[in-house]
């Protein structure tokens, strides 16, 4: 079929049109969102039975491997609904990455410095956090750099 019909049932492409970064941010929000509620999965997440509000305590491992807690959990649900929001628009899917990532490292920093067995890991973050937080850190900033490039940002 040719013509206008042809067109209205071709079915709409949602990242037409879309600025690489706002679609870049917008992926990385879902991710967040996707591991804020896997951190309440039993079986995905171990010793499910141990999660606690938050602190060093929680011994449930999203994975097996990072230590969460519900506070932890909700960081990552904000943290993906603030992505949502803010790739709406270049700039704000931009500041999103950037900042976000920028964030991450001070995270990463935060939990270098910290003794894990104290009261300030509140969070709660292990050795597999920090390394997590450090690429994720780097991504997102890569990601707002370059998914910018020569571009405005409005």
């Amino acid at each position: 079929m040719t013509g206008p019909m042809a067109r209205s049932r071709a079915r709409h492409n949602p990242a037409d049109g879309k600025a690489p970064v706002r679609r870049a941010a917008a992926a990385v929000a879902v991710v967040f969102l996707l591991v804020g509620v896997l951190g309440f999965v039993p079986g995905i997440t171990s010793d499910f039975g141990d999660l606690r509000f938050a602190g060093h305590d929680s011994e449930a491992r999203l994975l097996g491997l990072f230590q969460v807690s519900v506070l932890h959990n909700f960081v990552h649900l904000l943290f993906g609904v603030a992505g949502l929001v803010l790739a709406r628009t270049v700039a704000g899917a931009r500041t999103y990455l950037v900042g976000g990532g920028a964030i991450y490292l001070v995270l990463w920093l935060y939990g270098l410095v910290i003794d894990h067995d104290s009261g300030a890991n509140f969070i709660p973050v292990n050795n597999a956090d920090n390394w997590l937080h450090l690429f994720l850190g780097l991504g997102m900033i890569a990601l707002g750099v370059l998914t910018t490039r020569g571009r405005a940002t409005r």
